[in-house]
């Protein structure tokens, strides 16, 4: 074998190693860091149909929707598919095991506004339950909220941050804004009681984590926030002690249930890793969920009405 046989041999050798390595490689970065799998089928956590097998209560009952985009439905395919109007009445097209798994069914005398607003900031939350939603003299509320996630995540980094749109701030720059939300979200509280003379119950969503509990932003194609994990777990902290303060609101755990459904949904040494589901709950534009990421959500809500609701009879 002369020289210039041995060098081309080497070359190709070199080459078929350099592809070996470098096509896994790529396929593998693509599947684990960059796939963002949908799924298809029923999402989150499973819902005894037994609860709502019977009637609850014959009284007059209103439910209300309040908040962002979240309660408003931005990502669902329908407004059908919308967490809010699930939790009411079943779609169309429900799985089966979710048929008859409603509000619509328990509560034969209910009636429902969504008052919620895409975009929409916690400060205005508080100016709609002031001047937009009326008080209820006879109807037992059931409030569905959503509060703070904007405050979170506007202005995606492209101005300064500032209250109710503090990403990319400190969390020293952030404390007085995460205390004017303990006093907006109490006083939110406050007056949602004072709309239902005859009582209510505040179900209040806590803000879920599109990173997976890692907190790299640039992973859901926004700006490096080195403090964005740890104002977000004050936000989540906030709404869970005021909630605490009284005994009709109650926390809805998303945060919990999305964990693993985010930009690191196929990465299987993560602890957040859900082997049963490994997809991705979020919506293109990465604030909102997609429609199994909603269906997740009326789940959870649900199963934490049958927990505590005083309307559901009690063995």
């Amino acid at each position: 074998m002369n020289d210039k046989t041995r060098r081309t041999k080497v070359r190709r050798i070199i080459l078929l190693v350099i592809a070996l390595i470098t096509i896994p490689g790529a396929y593998a970065y693509i599947e684990l860091v960059l796939a963002r799998p949908i799924g298809e089928g029923p999402a989150g956590p499973a819902v005894d149909a037994a609860d709502f097998k019977d009637v609850w209560t014959d009284r007059a009952v209103k439910v209300l929707g309040i908040g962002d985009s979240v309660t408003a439905g931005l990502g669902a395919k329908s407004p059908s598919h919308t967490f809010f109007n699930r939790i009411l009445e079943n779609p169309a097209d429900e799985f089966p095991a979710m048929q008859g798994v409603c509000l619509s069914a328990v509560l034969p005398n209910l009636d429902h506004e969504n008052h919620a607003i895409s975009g929409s900031e916690s400060d205005l939350h508080l100016e709609i339950i002031r001047e937009e939603i009326p008080v209820e003299e006879q109807a037992y509320g059931i409030v569905l909220m959503t509060s703070g996630g904007n405050d979170l995540i506007h202005s995606y980094g492209r101005s300064a941050p500032r209250q109710c749109a503090m990403y990319g701030a400190t969390l020293k720059q952030a404390a007085p804004w995460i205390d004017n939300f303990k006093i907006r979200l109490r006083t939110m509280f406050e007056e949602i009681d004072q709309k239902f003379p005859v009582g209510c119950e505040i179900y209040i969503g806590d803000i879920y984590d599109p990173t997976d509990g890692v907190g790299d932003a640039p992973s859901i194609f926004l700006p490096d926030w080195p403090d964005g994990l740890a104002i977000h777990a004050r936000y989540n902290e906030t709404i869970r002690s005021v909630a605490a303060e009284r005994n009709n609101v109650f926390v809805v755990p998303l945060h919990a249930t999305f964990l693993g459904h985010g930009s690191h949904c196929r990465q299987f040494w993560r602890s957040t890793y859900d082997r049963e589901d490994p997809h991705y709950w979020f919506y293109s534009n990465i604030e909102d969920p997609n429609d199994r990421g909603y269906d997740a959500i009326r789940r959870t809500f649900l199963n934490t009405i049958v927990q505590h609701s005083r309307l559901k009879p009690r063995e």
